[in-house]
């Protein structure tokens, strides 16, 4: 199965549902079916999800493309992005790994 790490501040946003996509740069490409998320300060935390589309794109156009432009200006965006990949740019292209939320996966299966 897939494997992610995700940041301590995000795994309850995943864990409630709320977050349904993740943003990466320079990293194992994702592909869609099963994946799991684990914690990064706590590896035993993991959620399974089910990816359903993988999108490759300009840093710049993520914000639109999810639904979030007004919440994240490329300024906030860029400063965001930089607590995880400090060298990034916003013509970096990304992968945009959207997925289920843990419940739906799991009632899917």
């Amino acid at each position: 199965m897939q494997r992610l790490a995700l940041a301590a501040r995000l795994f309850p946003l995943l864990a409630r549902g709320e977050k349904t996509s993740t943003i990466r740069w320079r990293e194992t490409q994702i592909e869609p079916g099963p994946m799991a998320y684990f914690c990064e300060d706590d590896p035993n935390k993991r959620a399974v999800v089910l990816v359903t589309r993988c999108t490759n794109m300009p840093l710049t156009e993520v914000a639109a493309f999810v639904g979030k432009a007004e919440a994240w200006p490329d300024d906030v965006m860029l400063e965001g992005m930089r607590k995880h990949y400090p060298e990034i740019e916003l013509t970096d292209v990304v992968q945009v790994v959207e997925h289920l939320t843990p419940e739906q996966t799991a009632a899917q299966q």
